[in-house]
């Protein structure tokens, strides 16, 4: 009993159940869970629920804690985990961030994703240091002391009223395992009436028996309970509607109440999740489980949104150029700003996915020519790179709207460089490290030497746009702020030769030193930014360059028609 003591008042965890921040207005915790398969829509069914509680006026913060053990996505290749996603502060982290910032419209920071390779390298420090004084060091305290304190971290960093955190993966899957017991602790710690469990799990449909069936449902709820988790919402995933009998069968056989069974049917735009799931009063009973008085949701502009993307009556085709182009999600932020951008002009945004390894340039005009609009997005490596030089070329010389997102800015870069100045080597020095005019390079103070985790420009940077640019006319404003992703840099020793030659560099840092921006004058729309302006768009507030890029592909749609 002594050693157990011990082992307690040596915890990390400053978070207990007396603390002084415990009381009647202290944060609230819910946690979404996963069952029978992955890919069910945790991440929209957690963000869509932040939406609703913030349109209450309350104040979110959204976390997604993660089991395979990289420390962060950043060095995953887009086939494994779809693209990374970026916040402010510049952690690296996982796509379903994404839909919590693009849903709830607040920032994230670096305590709203955490893995198992974060946990254990962190865990592993601290006894290197000594700070678990010579301690045995276990899963049970110290990896899930570690997961708690991360858990009530973006609570007291955010001040929020509650926090909503995600566990990745499936229930039953040994990696989860961590997690389930630190958040089953957090429950305990906080107090039920502080901390919720909603369970989303698949109730899949048998076209042979024209049946649902909750068996799979009543399987996984054990699984979580016999980790002494016990959901108090269960939200079903399904593609048709289910009977009543389905909600009355689950409810008694799970042991929760027959209104916290939820149906999140799949539906065709997702932001319409958060007000089909309202309809179930799924925001009432979150609130009441954990004893919130706020009032009913304010749901005017998120509506209003809505009856603009139903009243859609134009369309046009924005080609989107990468090497990533079978997984969809390697570029979700993309597709998904030029989705907003179209609800501001009541288009459809026709995607065209095309494989830059497949342009040459005998096909380039046949494949390009039938869009209105080309984004040529971020991305490391070589491969497909002469794919995308001759797309920006092709855009530049047709006059062809052109966005270049980070590597997209670096392509239009060397085009000109090779094109319009005459350097036929023309290239970066991440593709060609022997080129003798590489007009893309290293950042300053860097080399190849350098590890590929963790060392990128990331985060949130200001660059100062001249007036009288496409980069103006965008923004309206004379200083941004934008997020970054990269290592390379426009190179310096080329700056006043491309800049005489007619690229107009249209944005930099405060201090002139970074290009930030480029773009091509005489065209309608050319512009090349070295940030991801796509981490800033929301489906209600569409970014100014991708408004920008529709609304100039909308104009070069019109004038195709009239020759």
């Amino acid at each position: 009993m002594k050693r157990e003591s011990k082992v307690l008042s040596l915890s990390p965890i400053l978070y207990v159940r007396h603390s002084a921040q415990i009381g009647a207005n202290m944060t609230k915790y819910i946690f979404v869970t996963g069952g029978v398969v992955s890919g069910l829509g945790k991440g929209i069914t957690a963000a869509s629920l932040g939406r609703l509680l913030k349109a209450r006026g309350l104040k979110i913060a959204a976390q997604k804690l993660d089991p395979y053990i990289n420390v962060d996505p950043g060095t995953m290749s887009p086939y494994q985990h779809g693209e990374v996603y970026v916040t402010e502060d510049g952690a690296e982290t996982d796509l379903d961030l994404g839909h919590y910032e693009r849903f709830i419209d607040e920032d994230l920071n670096q305590f709203s994703n955490l893995t198992t390779g974060k946990v254990y390298w962190n865990v592993l420090n601290k006894e290197r240091r000594g700070e678990y004084l010579g301690e045995t060091v276990q899963v049970i305290p110290h990896i899930t002391n570690e997961i708690k304190s991360f858990i009530y971290s973006v609570g007291r960093k955010t001040q929020a009223d509650v926090v909503i955190t995600e566990i990745g993966g499936t229930t039953g899957d040994i990696e989860s395992q961590p997690f389930l017991e630190a958040i089953r602790q957090v429950g305990l710690e906080v107090g039920r009436e502080n901390a919720i469990y909603i369970h989303v799990t698949l109730v899949p449909y048998l076209s042979g028996s024209d049946e649902h069936k909750t068996k799979p449902t009543q399987h996984s709820v054990k699984e979580l309970q016999g980790m002494g988790i016990h959901p108090n919402l269960i939200v079903l995933r399904c593609d048709r509607p289910l009977e009543h009998a389905i909600f009355k069968k689950i409810a008694l056989f799970c042991n929760v109440n027959p209104d916290c069974v939820i149906e999140n049917l799949t539906l065709p735009v997702l932001y319409e999740a958060p007000v089909m799931l309202e309809r179930h009063h799924f925001s009432d009973i979150v609130c009441r489980e954990l004893h919130i008085d706020a009032p009913a949701p304010d749901l005017t502009d998120w509506n209003e949104m809505l009856d603009r993307i139903k009243k859609r009556d134009r369309e046009v085709t924005i080609g989107l150029v990468g090497k990533y182009v079978q997984l969809h999600d390697a570029y979700l932020s993309v597709a998904e700003a030029l989705r907003h951008a179209g609800y501001c002009f009541g288009t459809k945004i026709q995607m065209k996915w095309i494989d830059s390894e497949t342009i040459t340039s005998d096909n380039a005009e046949s494949i390009l020519s039938g869009c209105d609009g080309i984004v040529v997005p971020g991305g490391f490596g070589n491969r497909g790179i002469e794919g995308k030089i001759l797309t920006a070329s092709y855009c530049r010389t047709h006059n062809l709207p052109y966005l270049g997102i980070c590597l997209g800015m670096q392509i239009a870069v060397i085009e000109f460089a090779r094109n319009v100045c005459g350097l036929t080597d023309a290239n970066s020095g991440e593709f060609d490290e022997l080129s003798s005019h590489k007009v893309i390079d290293f950042l300053p103070d860097q080399s190849a030497d350098i590890q590929k985790g963790g060392t990128l420009r990331l985060g949130t940077y200001p660059c100062l746009i001249q007036k009288g640019t496409q980069m103006y006319r965008a923004y309206g404003q004379e200083q941004i702020q934008e997020r970054h992703r990269h290592r390379y840099e426009f190179n310096n020793d080329f700056r006043d030769l491309l800049a005489s030659a007619g690229l107009r560099i249209s944005g930099t840092s405060p201090d002139g030193r970074i290009v930030e921006t480029v773009e091509v004058p005489e065209n309608d729309f050319f512009i090349g930014v070295q940030f991801h302006p796509e981490f800033k768009s929301r489906p209600n507030k569409a970014h100014p360059l991708f408004k920008g890029l529709v609304n100039a592909a909308l104009s070069h749609q019109k004038e195709d028609a009239k020759r």
